[in-house]
């Protein structure tokens, strides 16, 4: 289900599910997908940026020209706030982290993203531990850089890779099946009033369920 956030004239903020891509596929030209379903409510909205199909959370989106201008430019310095949250395999042993692992996107038939060092795109992720269970955690994301993949490959550098992400070499999961990421908030400058804002999305429903096992609750 779509979530509506926040709505006003200039901006829209979506709780997006997991499964839903935010534009059409070009190997799947028939897929439903986000902006498609969006416009058949709010009319022409404006991309800003984009969370990958399978991550469950947030994501802003323009609603005029103006608007949209005035987010890319917040994007393009890195003067907007994301922080998402994952579960992971493993306990980290560090409480803070901080990652700048050069990263080379589309490699191979799989499309992976992939560490290196000779030609790859500097990247940041800031990582937090949250929570810790008996065999995995919960972590918070702050990627600094957007490259594709960014959160769950510089995660899979640090030896813990996403629960149900077997992409990047984690094992299946029986507790979710698909990566475990959520976009959990944004924080930005409303494009109009200036003023300082910041949303957050509610987990998805496979993401909470995870939680909860995990916490034995």
């Amino acid at each position: 289900m779509i979530q509506t956030v926040f709505v006003d004239e200039h901006i829209l903020v979506i709780n997006k599910p997991a499964g839903l891509s935010v534009l059409p596929e070009g190997w799947n030209k028939g897929a439903s997908y986000l902006v498609k379903v969006l416009e058949e409510k709010f009319n022409k909205i404006w991309v800003v940026h984009r969370i990958d199909k399978i991550t469950s959370g947030i994501i802003l989106f323009a609603l005029n020209a103006e608007a949209h201008r005035s987010l890319n430019i917040q994007f393009e310095k890195h003067e907007v706030e994301k922080k998402y949250h994952a579960l992971v395999n493993g306990v980290p042993k560090w409480s803070e982290k901080i990652t700048k692992f050069p990263l080379r996107v589309n490699v191979g038939h799989k499309h992976r993203t992939m560490v290196d060092d000779r030609n790859g795109v500097k990247s940041e992720t800031r990582f937090k531990l949250m929570e810790q269970y008996q065999l995995s955690a919960m972590i918070e994301a702050m990627p600094m850089t957007g490259r594709t993949h960014q959160i769950r490959v510089h995660a899979y550098a640090l030896g813990h890779p996403l629960l149900g992400d077997v992409l990047y070499s984690a094992p299946e999961s029986k507790i979710i099946s698909r990566p475990a990421l959520h976009a959990f908030s944004l924080t930005f400058s409303h494009p109009v009033t200036g003023n300082r804002v910041s949303f957050q999305a509610d987990y998805a429903d496979d993401f909470q369920y995870a939680v909860s096992l995990l916490r034995g609750k």
